[in-house]
């Protein structure tokens, strides 16, 4: 029996992004029972950061270090340089291309919907420029995102591919979490923040998929 097929890099942009965009609008449009779950989880997660004080250093420590914005595009950056180091230029413009281009969305898209953090009498931690989308949840997703195609591209071991696997698992999930326990993003903001960040990534992978198909088929269909 032959196993199902994954989807393609564009379905997948087209997806994440239509979702995204619901998403967003319904939050600017004030649809209470969404706005009413944002509010719910984030007082809950809020008053455990209160009485956790261990437990809550160390979710700064990772939102604000280990899987910080500057963290997840260094890591692109030495990848790029990796991709240098093996002759492969034109992807490594291509993959500094697609994080600068996920950048640049992610603050026009916090320009657009300004939309306010949670505020807290006793905050936890903070954070500058607007909410939607979450900054750290769609860099980490674009990050990860690109990893996995490119391990995939460059044919790493099934292993390789596994350990990549979990790691960004685990980045993702990770920095959406703590970032709604520090109390600095509603819970919508880092779900957006990961459906553009796949977005922007797929998009990449299609566009790049497309390129490479229409510099071969010249080729393959030369009579031989």
């Amino acid at each position: 029996m032959a196993s199902p097929r994954s989807p393609s890099p564009r379905s997948t942009a087209l997806a994440c992004t239509a979702v995204s965009a619901v998403l967003a609008l319904l939050v600017v449009a004030g649809w209470d029972p969404l706005l009413a779950f944002d509010a719910h989880v984030a007082s809950e997660l809020h008053r455990t950061a209160l009485a956790e004080p261990g437990w809550t250093r160390l979710n700064r420590l990772l939102s604000d270090w280990v899987w910080d914005t500057w963290t997840m595009r260094a890591l692109l950056v030495a990848v790029c340089l990796w991709l240098l180091l093996c002759g492969a230029v034109r992807l490594a413009v291509w993959v500094a291309g697609t994080g600068l281009a996920g950048t640049l969305l992610q603050q026009a898209l916090k320009a657009l919907f300004d939309r306010d953090r949670p505020r807290w009498e006793q905050p936890v931690d903070s954070a500058q420029f607007a909410a939607l989308p979450s900054g750290h949840a769609m860099t980490a997703a674009l990050t990860c995102a690109l990893l996995l195609w490119l391990v995939r591209l460059r044919g790493a071991r099934p292993g390789v591919r596994r350990a990549v696997l979990w790691g960004c698992a685990v980045t993702v999930v990770g920095v959406g979490f703590t970032r709604v326990y520090l109390g600095v993003h509603w819970p919508t903001d880092v779900v957006t923040g990961w459906l553009l960040g796949i977005a922007v990534a797929a998009a990449s992978a299609a566009l790049w998929r497309a390129r490479a198909a229409r510099r071969a088929w010249p080729r393959e269909s030369r009579p031989r």
